[in-house]
């Protein structure tokens, strides 16, 4: 019941294809985890506008101060920097781990598995983690009373 509502909340970009496993009938454990791993990434980018629509009260209150000036402003360009920087290192290890699985596989006589796609996918899901994390935590913060 939940992943049929969630499903229906999130945007096409966002839904993953379930493709039963080799025999036929269920996805593996690994998969599964990333299929939930995406929803729940897709989930806290979704809070984006929330948090938002709760920042800009206090960037504007940080504009019209006599105090420091830009302290949630500061805030929220050093994080998306260190979200993207955490991000691309993400995706740029999951390339590389998949470019050194490659040849054993190749030479093991399987096909190798950066040529299914399975790693884009997973490079996408490990390059947007950190920002769906720092949203999150974002939108705990602001949202708490007080």
């Amino acid at each position: 019941m939940k992943a049929a509502v969630l499903q229906e909340q999130t945007p096409d970009w966002c839904v993953l294809a379930e493709q039963p496993g080799p025999d036929g009938g269920t996805m593996s454990t690994r998969k599964k985890r990333h299929t939930q791993n995406a929803f729940s990434l897709c989930g806290d980018l979704m809070l984006a506008p929330a948090v938002v629509a709760m920042r800009l009260p206090l960037i504007a209150l940080d504009a019209s101060s006599r105090a420091p000036k830009g302290i949630e402003a500061m805030l929220a360009v050093n994080e998306k920097a260190l979200a993207f920087a955490e991000g691309m290192a993400a995706a740029q290890l999951v390339i590389l781990r998949t470019a050194l699985r490659s040849w054993p596989e190749v030479l093991s006589g399987r096909s190798p598995s950066f040529l299914s796609g399975g790693t884009l996918n997973e490079s996408m899901v490990a390059a947007l983690k950190p920002a769906g994390r720092r949203v999150r935590t974002n939108f705990n913060r602001l949202s708490k009373p007080g």
